[in-house]
């Protein structure tokens, strides 16, 4: 069975996305935080994508297979299987990518059963928000930017209370910080 994993970067206080006008340059990435990354797309089975996300990444990947230092990551981003969740798109999909069909949690469930490895859900949203609340998230992996935005939407807003147990930490030189975590057991004592 496959696992599910969200996979976003944030700043500090959460958001993962900058709020207009900030420069859109806040995500750091060091040579250690970048090849940690492409590992973990290395050793994913395909990717689970929303509408917007789908649509951002299709327009930029294939036109990055050229670009110094980013060839690697390139050749996984557009060759591995994404499935994408939309109320709106219409089979069938361009970039390598297949339209989820019926009820989401239908489909992610069978989705999981079909895959023996990761499926990588990018960016965030209502996507991984109602992942989340489903019960169906494996896993979370945050890279987390030493910034702070005074605004800008957080990753888990409207999910409500979810406890979560650290798997691992890697500090990178940026300041850059991977956590991982994975939903704890509903009999979990909270902490505090």
């Amino acid at each position: 069975m496959g696992r599910l994993i969200i996979n976003n970067a944030i700043t500090v206080n959460g958001a993962f996305e900058a709020p207009a006008p900030e420069p859109d340059g806040w995500l750091v990435l060091d040579p250690d935080s970048l090849q940690a990354s492409l590992e973990m797309w290395q050793a994913a089975d395909a990717m689970v994508l929303g509408r917007k996300t789908y649509e951002g990444l299709a327009a930029v990947w294939p036109q990055m297979t050229n670009l110094p230092g980013l060839e690697a990551y390139a050749e996984q981003m557009n060759s591995m299987p994404k499935y994408v969740a939309s109320r709106t798109l219409s089979g069938p999909l361009e970039w390598n990518a297949t339209l989820l069909e019926g009820n989401l949690a239908d489909s992610v469930s069978s989705l999981k059963d079909e895959h023996h490895g990761n499926l990588v859900v990018s960016g965030a949203g209502e996507l991984a928000r109602d992942l989340m609340t489903h019960g169906l998230v494996d896993e979370v992996w945050f890279t987390v930017s030493p910034y702070l935005w005074a605004t800008g939407p957080r990753i888990f807003d409207d999910v409500g209370a979810v406890r979560l147990e650290l798997v691992a930490t890697t500090t990178f030189p940026s300041g850059v910080v991977l956590l991982c975590y994975r939903p704890a057991p509903a009999d979990t004592p909270a902490t505090g």
